[in-house]
């Protein structure tokens, strides 16, 4: 399994971290297996973090009227909301919450071009809760089909999350073979659909990233 580019720099901070943690401990432990075993708690940690970087190969079939879950997850919110940002009207939303052991990309769930692009500062609650959605640091992007339906996709950062990444840029395609961004410890994404939209998805479902279908814009 490869690495994903947003834990290049992590990655080797961490390894650094490690290394200097266990010249400390063979400094000052000198009971061979407590020793060794502090070698292989630090170890241990230290794949853990990494494997939040992970990047899986995953088969992607483009589907032009599907939307497609963005990331890995469990779907915590379906409701009917006012998309008050972008789209300023009723909507579907549909939310899906990240674990710490998920998957952490986040990719297109449509195909189209990419509207509008922005980051607000917040705070860093449970992303779960329903106002982590407004109160959270975020970063919103509306994406718009040829036939001029948009659906916007809301990245939220959570009580571990602390960084959001995010690739996508005002007039850059988007396609759902593509990854729009990247959340690092997992936290959630935020769908605002069409009222029209056919949900495929009930509350409790695990979805995965450009793979679990979230519903069909009406014809």
């Amino acid at each position: 399994m490869k690495l994903h580019r947003a834990g290049y720099l992590i990655t080797i901070k961490l390894l650094i971290a490690a290394l200097v943690l266990m010249i400390i401990a063979n400094m000052v432990i000198k009971d061979t297996f407590t020793l060794y075993l502090t070698y292989v708690i630090i170890a241990i940690v230290y794949i853990a973090l990494i494997s939040f970087f992970r990047k899986p190969k995953r088969y992607i079939t483009i589907q032009d009227n599907a939307i497609l879950s963005s990331v890995d997850g469990k779907v915590v919110v379906i409701e009917e909301t006012f998309e008050k940002e972008c789209l300023q009207c009723q909507c579907i939303q549909v939310s899906v919450f990240m674990n710490v052991n998920n998957v952490h990309i986040n990719w297109y769930p449509i195909n189209g071009e990419v509207k509008y692009v922005k980051h607000h500062d917040g705070c860093f609650k449970k992303a779960y809760l329903p106002k982590s959605s407004e109160l959270n640091e975020n970063t919103t992007i509306m994406i718009e089909r040829p036939d001029g339906k948009k659906v916007v996709m809301r990245q939220i950062a959570g009580a571990v999350a602390r960084r959001i990444v995010t690739y996508a840029t005002p007039g850059c395609e988007a396609r759902q073979d593509q990854e729009a961004g990247f959340i690092k410890f997992g936290s959630r994404v935020d769908l605002f659909l069409p009222l029209d939209t056919e949900i495929k998805v009930k509350l409790g479902d695990k979805t995965r990233g450009s793979q679990t279908v979230i519903g069909y814009f009406a014809q």
